[in-house]
């Protein structure tokens, strides 16, 4: 998933599981890190955070969710965020700020369940489990729970389920994820469906039979041990299909989960009462504790820390969303012990790197000496120091099996700062023409000062840098288009699952070059996709060897993005919030519990 910084996903390990396949692999956070050790130190904590992630029954798949220690019911939350939402249909969401709003919205057939241990489940949630397979992995088999209804009271059915599925291939959908139409239809997925399933046409059975109407079977041409954790994310939350709008359903689409909007301006402000067709009984993640939120944009993390550091009036109920603490404020929380309690802090599965458009940028003498010359020190400062990231060495994060800590081909770890001699080295015969470079940027806070910290570096090394401002609500929409007028931007990545196919495939496949799609460098090499079809062929142990060659050829024979910094995550919220904890799956204050205290 993108992140609101960054694409975002999930690092999740998957255990043996009754009636399921597994994959086999190290990886994750949880929080309570502090956030302030060295990076050698928070990156071995960030490898060995991880437990299993089990695939679990009917049991543990039925609600209610485990009752919050103390939780209250009433009352409303205050929700303070910089920037606009990107999307509200969930088959356009994949940015975290989005992702955070689906867990109070919707509902998938599975989901996520944290034990605030390091410990996740996938569960069933729309479903009674999470999954059944047959057929080698090939076919998974999903029964729906009795009785769960969307915000209007009509009952879920197989049939929203197929049509959920099925409005992914249509065109009006661009920004969400395309694991499951891929596996179902192939690359080229869309032809398979033109009309998203809105017309006489559909899938045909031995692709997504649904012979009854508690009943979705997929079927695949190839072992698909990930799909549980594929269906939990939010772009694949249900759509009910009798109230669908097709591209106007992203302003005002159906609840399914314990909220459901009651008002929304764009950008400015939404509001969400209680969805009184939710049932608890069918639910064994979220909680209904709150009577709604009000989400106030446009808020500045500034503004945000200073007002929940003050702690007074409505900010005593209120939280950041998907916001930071300030950089500028960090000490004056960390140095106030009533303040600092009321943090949540962890390590995220994120690498932010410096994106080249390599339909613009195709000198590699230009793109090595930018990623030599780059200063992650400047840039990190500017996130909050050792509590907003460490440098990155890579294109792997630390959470991601197949991590290497040694693996540095541009020494970013020995000069964080920038390699000016080294750059300029580079660059001394290339032609000035190909020096100038239009480099995009957020309007956002954190964007402004990422735009100063590129400028600085890029300039000392000889590069013309050429700074476009980009509305932040629609940021990732406007550099994830294929003839955008950019050569360079920022952007980021994290594992959807606790595999690097997960960040390779989608971020470095040639196949993926298309609007909507996160190969923002549009990056299609014959060497990467051999190597990404014979991975992807492979058992786990075997694949993992794959992975690696294919990553250290990306960075090293092509060099599609500069590697910058890996994520951490450090979030204040008001005294009267009850329930706060860090999510190892969001990697943000998990908002599936929270209560007032008073």
């Amino acid at each position: 998933m993108k992140s609101f910084n960054s694409r975002r996903t999930r690092a999740i390990v998957v255990a043996i599981a009754a009636g399921s396949l597994a994959l086999t692999g190290c990886s994750e956070n949880k929080g309570g890190g502090s956030g302030s050790k060295g990076s050698k130190e928070d990156q071995a904590e960030a490898s060995k955070q991880s437990k299993a992630v089990v695939y679990a029954d009917a049991a543990a798949s039925t609600g209610p969710a485990e009752e919050v220690a103390g939780a209250k019911s009433g009352g409303t939350v205050d929700v303070y965020q910089e920037s606009g939402l990107t999307h509200l249909d969930p088959g356009q969401i994949y940015v975290s700020d989005a992702g955070q709003l689906a867990n109070l919205l919707f509902r998938g057939l599975t989901n996520f369940e944290e034990d605030g241990k390091g410990g996740t489940s996938v569960v069933g949630d729309l479903a009674t489990d999470s999954g059944k397979s047959s057929d080698g992995g090939k076919t998974w088999t999903y029964t729906l729970k009795d009785g769960v209804k969307d915000q209007n009271g009509n009952v879920i059915t197989s049939a929203d389920i197929r049509h959920t599925i099925e409005r992914q291939y249509a065109p009006f959908i661009f920004d969400g994820p395309s694991y499951l139409q891929t596996w179902l239809s192939g690359p080229k997925y869309r032809d398979a469906l033109k009309d998203g399933g809105f017309g006489s046409k559909h899938l045909p059975a031995t692709v997504l039979d649904t012979p009854d109407a508690k009943t979705v079977i997929f079927h695949f041409d190839t072992p698909r041990p990930d799909l549980p954790q594929t269906l939990a994310m939010p772009g694949y939350s249900v759509v009910p299909e009798k109230t669908d709008t097709k591209a106007k359903y992203d302003t005002a689409p159906v609840s399914t989960g314990p909220y459901k909007i009651a008002s929304y301006k764009a950008g400015k402000s939404l509001k969400l009462v209680k969805n009184e067709n939710w049932d608890a009984k069918t639910d064994s993640v979220r909680h209904q504790y709150l009577d709604g939120w009000n989400f106030d944009f446009g808020v500045t993390e500034a503004t945000q820390t200073s007002r929940l550091i003050a702690d007074q009036g409505s900010s005593k109920n209120a939280i950041q969303f998907t916001g930071s603490v300030d950089a500028t404020q960090i000490e004056d929380v960390i140095s106030n012990p009533a303040v600092n309690k009321r943090t949540i802090k962890g390590y995220q599965p994120y690498v932010m790197t410096l994106t080249f458009n390599l339909d613009r940028v195709k000198n590699k003498k230009v793109r090595d000496a930018i990623t030599y010359g780059v200063n992650s020190k400047s840039l990190i400062a500017g996130e909050g120091g050792a509590y907003g990231g460490d440098p990155a060495a890579n294109l792997f994060a630390p959470t991601l099996p197949g991590y290497e800590a040694t693996y540095d081909p541009y020494g970013r770890l020995k000069t964080p700062a920038g390699n000016i001699a080294k750059a300029k080295e580079l660059l001394k015969d290339v032609p000035a023409a190909e020096k100038k470079l239009v480099f995009a940027y957020s309007n956002s806070s954190a964007g402004q000062k990422r735009k100063v910290a590129i400028e600085d570096a890029l300039t000392k090394i000889g590069i013309d840098v050429v700074a476009k401002e980009v509305d932040s609500a629609s940021y990732y929409e406007q550099i994830g288009k294929v003839k955008n007028p950019y050569d360079m931007y920022i952007s980021g990545w994290g594992q959807d699952w606790p595999s690097p196919g997960t960040v390779v495939t989608p971020v470095y496949d040639g196949d993926q070059v298309a609007d909507g799609s996160p190969n923002y460098s549009h990056i299609n090499d014959p060497k990467v996709q051999e190597l990404i079809k014979k991975a992807l062929t492979q058992e786990p142990t075997e694949a993992a060897k794959t992975w690696t060659e294919a990553h250290h050829y990306i960075l090293q024979n092509v060099n599609p993005a500069a590697p910058l910094w890996y994520t951490k995550q450090f979030q204040l919220y008001g005294s009267n919030i009850g329930g706060a904890r860090y999510s190892t799956e969001s990697s943000y204050i998990d908002v599936t519990r929270l209560f007032l205290k008073s």
